[in-house]
């Protein structure tokens, strides 16, 4: 008797390979996958503006890079002791005014470098709710004032408003548009993030889904370089069981996380750099091996075995990053 329906997304006509670069942007769930991704090797930048859940903020993130905008001290706000940005997660805030915002400029010029030469952009969307700033401070911030963080500010200074899916098609769609003509040869992944987002309501969440899904699909029918991994479904409707969530019942755990990242594996990357992902996990296993004894001979033949596994593959691969394993193993 079968206890559930497993779900098997079909590979992509076109897959991901170690000699290209990756920019991740969205949710936590981004977050992981993109870890993941540098373990075993890959070149990413995940992240830019730290996590972002709507599609909003994420379409003008992106924007941003492109334009290389640079911030500038009026763009920042004082609150909880810190500096902030209403673009960004509060990983860049600071007591110090200059330290925050060194930080944001520092990472939106690396983020326009890196997406001028990336290959793929993958985009993980959270929520189609957004939190628009009610108070005049966020007038500077345009039309449509959305905040990509609220930053414990008081709720009394936003209105929240659901996003309808034309909203987001039209916001995502002028963003990879953009994006193309900035750099030709990219592709573009979408995925619904299936961290439950409990707080807005059981209902709000599915409505909220619904809306993102109905935007991405529709985006992906009409883009020929956008592509759709289904990892909201395969946490929902595969998996499909608390057993497969923290203890919040609201993020997916470890195994289930790592059930996607197998599917996304499958679906997604090469068949060759599927092998060398293997050969990669050995290596970075051992470097993570604690030793019981680090002055005996069997851990120094250990480190040597290592070495040499290290220096054949990157003889073979010279375009990994590899450096850090090989000088752990050297010493």
């Amino acid at each position: 008797m079968e206890f559930r329906l497993e779900f098997t997304p079909k590979p992509f006509d076109v897959k991901i390979n170690h000699r290209q670069n990756l920019m991740l942007i969205g949710s936590c769930f981004t977050e992981q996958i993109g870890t993941k991704l540098s373990n075993h090797k890959f070149t990413v930048l995940d992240n830019p503006n730290g996590i972002l859940f709507n599609p909003v903020s994420i379409a003008k993130s992106i924007s941003a890079y492109i334009e290389n905008k640079q911030f500038k001290e009026s763009d920042l706000f004082y609150q909880n002791e810190s500096w902030n940005s209403w673009e960004h997660h509060s990983r860049f805030s600071h007591p110090d005014k200059k330290i925050c915002l060194n930080g944001i400029n520092e990472s939106q010029s690396k983020a326009n470098a890196f997406l001028k030469n990336a290959d793929w952009l993958l985009i993980t969307l959270g929520s189609a709710f957004v939190y628009e700033l009610s108070s005049p401070s966020g007038e500077w911030l345009g039309l449509r004032p959305v905040v990509a963080n609220c930053h414990k500010v008081p709720t009394d200074k936003f209105s929240k408003r659901l996003l309808s899916a034309d909203e987001v098609f039209a916001d995502l769609n002028k963003v990879i548009e953009k994006a193309v003509a900035f750099n030709p040869q990219i592709k573009i992944i979408f995925t619904i993030s299936p961290v439950r987002h409990l707080r807005d309501g059981f209902v709000e969440n599915n409505r909220s889904k619904a809306t993102l899904i109905q935007a991405v699909h529709q985006l992906v029918e009409k883009n020929s370089h956008c592509f759709y991994f289904p990892a909201y479904e395969l946490v929902i409707d595969d998996l499909r069981d608390y057993r497969f969530f923290a203890e919040d019942m609201v993020h997916p755990n470890y195994a289930a996380t790592n059930y996607v990242w197998e599917k996304f594996i499958a679906t997604c990357i090469d068949e060759s750099a599927q092998q060398l992902m293997k050969e990669i996990a050995v290596i970075v296993a051992a470097k993570n091996h604690k030793p019981f004894n680090p002055t005996s001979e069997q851990h120094k033949k250990f480190l040597q075995t290592n070495f040499e596994k290290v220096k054949k593959l990157q003889q073979q691969f010279p375009y990994l990053m590899l450096k850090e394993e090989e000088a752990f193993f050297k010493s």
